[in-house]
């Protein structure tokens, strides 16, 4: 007999910065959502909210008569990236499309620029909800209306605010290389990303938002959404939770197939696949009863895609992001599976690099996507906390700028955290947090910092490339050591440098530098200052007129010219130039 091939609900995640109203407009869609019909009415599970395709229908009274084959939409209730990077499904991201809150007025911030690098390195389609549209001053409140309906209601003043607003959002997008224009006016969906301004408060806009999201899943999506209804169960665990009188729980987001009660299932913990046996399914009931244990219904059977709480023996070390399969056919193929799922991280490791640590794959990898695109190499890459074996292990490492560990929103064990107090250990670096830019950030600011420090020694020890001129009527002591006044063409001149003339004849060594009778450790271009040098007299190894150039000892010019050439400013490179030129006509080999 045939599967039964249907399309499953497409599975809708919301990302954007903090206080841009990702939990107000997961409230508004379940509120609007609610009909009077049983058909079209909500339903809440766990992790998950479905809006189904005939309540979209009855809020926007467009699309009544249009055929749909999506039968509606899955939000994932936990908003933010952590929910996104946890969900995964064949090592990809389990979302289908995302909703990118960005407030109106506030526009673009860190979290939300954080936000498009992550559906970008997951490919994900997503729409912007531009809300708080109803804090722009003046704005007259259409409740639950249309958005170009309520727009046109607006007086000019607000009208231009509002319009300035949105391209200043297409101005952001296309910063980052993306074409955006609002709704209404995109007509290809597949090249352009469509902002929907819109009020969680008011309702102004979500229905337009909500038949932007379907007839994206119903043009582009189709494929993907295919499903069969009686294979075995596929999932992804969302969370792993302790529930009084039911103990360790999963909530679970079940993208195919079906999951029964008895059926065995596959998970991943901490130590390996772990095979158990589905003890009970339970469904949020539509009103919470006192009794913790009597807030869950009990289903026999669910089909995908849902959220539901799994409860079954031996789960307490599950780890969140892991797949979860239904077991029907070979076991040891489904243990693999999994197996290399977890392993799977599409990341690219590096010879030498830094440890991160995530409390999940998926974070694990949009943490890896952020460092490479900074060029950041990664030499460990793991889920779990941060163990004593890190700690040794990142301090053996030779290169201070990789003696790093990076852990996101995962904990630091005992053993581990007294070991870093080790006085021995005061080198290792170690950044903690739970939102990637700014753990990212933290470590790209100390990175770039100590290279810079490294580079200032460097710059310290290194005799610098300088070329200076004696002025006339400036010899204040012939010789014993020669004084004459220098102005300095280029470069930086430091004391303690040994002085030669253009065709390399040695002048003598430069003991001081005096600034209006001051003495001075360097002095740069265009400053006139008295000099110094033992070992030459005036009108022998140097005149009036002369133009002297710092003697560089061949192993600083290698040095010079390898890894400090680029910092050098164009002027004391030239100098640079000329000196080497100089000494190779003699040997073509100096200093290479």
């Amino acid at each position: 007999m045939t599967k039964e091939l249907k399309i499953r609900t497409p599975i809708v995640c919301v990302l954007g910065h903090v206080d841009h109203g990702k939990t107000s407009l997961l409230d508004k869609i379940r509120g609007s959502s609610v009909v009077n019909t049983e058909q079209g009415a909500i339903t809440q599970h766990i992790g998950a909210t479905i809006v189904p395709i005939e309540a979209i229908r009855k809020m926007s009274g467009a699309m009544e008569k249009a055929p749909i084959n999506v039968p509606g939409l899955l939000f994932i209730d936990t908003p933010g990236h952590h929910a996104f990077t946890t969900l995964r499904a064949r090592g990809g991201a389990l979302a289908d499309m995302a909703i990118l809150v960005v407030d109106l007025n506030e526009g673009f911030q860190p979290q939300t620029i954080e936000a498009v690098q992550i559906l970008r390195n997951y490919k994900t389609p997503f729409v912007i909800a531009a809300t708080k549209l109803d804090r722009t001053g003046g704005w007259r409140v259409y409740p639950e209306e249309g958005f170009v309906a309520s727009f046109s209601n607006q007086n000019e003043r607000v009208k231009q605010h509002v319009e300035t607003k949105i391209y200043e959002l297409v101005g952001r997008f296309s910063d980052m290389e993306f074409s955006a224009d609002r709704f209404d006016r995109v007509r290809d969906f597949a090249r352009n990303l469509a902002i929907v301004p819109l009020s969680a408060h008011t309702g102004e806009g979500i229905a337009d938002l909500l038949l932007v999201m379907i007839g994206l899943a119903q043009r582009y999506l189709e494929q993907e959404l295919a499903l069969k209804v009686d294979g075995p169960g596929c999932g992804t665990v969302l969370e792993v939770k302790e529930e009084r009188g039911l103990g360790i729980t999963l909530d679970v987001i079940l993208y195919d197939g079906t999951l029964s009660v008895g059926d065995e299932i596959a998970i991943a913990s901490k130590e390996g696949v772990i095979i158990t046996k589905v003890r009970s399914l339970l469904k949020p009931r539509p009103m919470k009863e006192i009794l913790v244990e009597d807030r869950f219904e009990r289903v026999k059977r669910v089909v995908a895609a849902t959220g539901i709480k799994v409860s079954a023996p031996g789960l307490e070390e599950v780890v969140a992001g892991s797949p979860l399969r239904a077991i029907r056919g070979d076991r040891k193929e489904i243990i693999e599976l999994i197996r290399r799922e977890m392993e799977t991280i599409d990341v690219n490791l590096s010879p030498e690099g830094i440890v991160i640590k995530a409390d999940t794959i998926g974070a694990l990898e949009a943490l890896c996507k952020e460092l490479a695109s900074k060029e950041i190499p990664v030499r460990r890459a793991e889920v779990g906390p941060v163990s004593r074996h890190d700690i040794i292990d990142t301090e053996a490492v030779k290169e201070e700028l990789y003696k790093v560990i990076l852990s996101f929103n995962t904990p630091v064990l005992p053993d581990a955290l007294e070991l870093k107090k080790d006085p021995s250990y005061e080198k290792l670096k170690h950044f903690e947090g739970r939102v990637i830019y700014r753990l990212i950030d933290e470590y790209c600011e100390w990175s770039e910092e100590l290279q810079r420090s490294r580079q200032q020694q460097k710059f310290e020890k290194i005799v610098m490339p300088a070329k200076v001129t004696v002025l006339p009527n400036n010899v204040f002591r012939q010789s014993n050591p020669a004084v004459v006044g220098v102005r300095i063409l280029a470069g930086t001149l430091r004391t303690n440098v040994e002085l030669c003339l253009m065709d390399g004849k040695k002048v003598g060594h430069l003991k001081t530098i005096q600034l209006r009778r001051e003495s001075i450790p360097e002095a740069i271009a265009g400053q006139e200052v008295a000099i110094s040098i033992e070992g030459a007299t005036v009108g022998r190894q140097v005149n009036v007129s002369d133009d002297l150039y710092v003697d560089i000892p061949e192993r600083h010019v290698k040095v010079l010219e390898k890894e400090l050439l680029s910092h050098l400013p164009i002027p004391t490179q030239t100098i640079l130039e000329e000196f080497t030129k100089m000494r190779r006509k003699e040997n073509p080999f100096w200093g290479k």
